[in-house]
């Protein structure tokens, strides 16, 4: 699933539906979405996404997820620019959690500037800052 286009991302039919009854959602609707830097296999960040966000992501091969506190879809990168073309889509054995392989555009995956959410490690029975961010927030989320 190279290649993505905005006109048809996966060739799987624009009318066809049954890969997406196949997906367990949670009694919410949703299910949690892993994205991965398909250049090094590096997790990004963890989001949901619903039963409408998951086909538009097929649709247009643009990562969308179901924004939980807002209550709506969520266009990765609509405010910062820093968007996901989606490059492939997995799902794991239980069908409960999808992994959206993704070419991070600008960078940035992270709303605290950073180049991923996972920037933060225990030691020594705490939290530590391991990365620094790469760009204020302040200059993305106006």
């Amino acid at each position: 699933m190279t290649g993505a286009s905005q006109d048809q991302a996966f060739p799987i039919g624009a009318d066809s539906v049954a890969w997406l009854d196949t997906v367990r959602f949670d009694p919410q609707g949703l299910i949690p979405a892993i994205a991965q830097n398909v250049e090094n296999g590096e997790v990004l960040m963890v989001a949901w996404m619903n039963r409408e966000s998951l086909a538009e992501t097929v649709a247009t091969g643009r990562a969308v997820y179901w924004s939980r506190s807002r209550q709506r879809l969520w266009r990765k990168g609509e405010e910062s620019g820093h968007t996901q073309t989606v490059l492939g889509l997995r799902i794991d054995c239980d069908a409960d959690v999808i992994l959206v392989e993704v070419e991070q555009t600008g960078g940035v995956a992270c709303h605290t500037g950073r180049r991923r959410c996972f920037y933060r490690r225990l030691e020594g029975g705490a939290w530590q800052e391991t990365e620094a961010p790469l760009v204020d927030p302040e200059t993305i989320y106006r």
